[in-house]
Formats: structure tokens, sequence, C-alpha cells
């Protein structure tokens, strides 16, 4: 997958509200099952095993079975590509509003 793809697909697994709470519950917790997702849940296993699937293919979670259960944990690298790309446009944003700033100063100083 290329950086770009990689990067759309992060984007589209945490546009979803529901997968993003899925994802937060994740990264709080060392690792967890699709039973304690689903617990405490207005969402059924079933979606919550298509949410999982979402965010292990977009490469922020990763899955370890054991026996009958399958457990869950936040991927470390997985947030890294979106924060590279955000970070590059954070220097362009800081860029402009500096250059705003200075403008607005010269205006009304």
């Amino acid at each position: 997958m290329t950086e770009a793809e990689t990067i759309t697909a992060v984007m589209r697994a945490l546009a979803d509200p529901t997968r993003r709470a899925v994802f937060e519950r994740i990264v709080n917790s060392d690792e967890i099952t699709v039973v304690e997702l689903t617990r405490g849940s207005s969402v059924t296993q079933g979606a919550i095993s298509q949410h999982l699937k979402s965010l292990k293919q977009a490469g922020l979670v990763c899955e370890r079975p054991e026996g009958r259960n399958v457990y869950y944990r936040a991927q470390p690298d997985g947030l890294e590509p979106l924060a590279d790309w955000m970070s590059d446009y954070g220097v362009f944003w800081r860029e402009r509003f500096a250059n705003l700033r200075n403008l607005l100063k010269e205006i009304d100083p």
C-alpha cells in the first residue's frame, strides 16, 4: 500500500464515530476481546467484529488468538502515517497564520 493509500485507509477507519469509539477503548486497554468491547455498548458483536476488521486493515489494531478468544490491541505505528501527514500541514498553516498575523499588525498597528 502506498503512503497515500495508507493515510486514506486510516482516515476512513477513524471517520466512523462508532469505530473511533471502539478504537479508543482498545487504546485504553492493554488487550481486549470482542466480548468485552460489546459489553456496555449498544453495538452488536457482529458490528464490533466488522469495525475491528476495518481497524485491522488500516493497521490500527492487531490481534492475538488465544484458545477461543482473540485479543485486540492498538498497533503503535498505526497512526504514524496520519501524524506525519498532519505535521506537514501543521508547518504549512503555522507559516500562513504567522504571515496573516504580520499583515494584520501592518494594517492595524
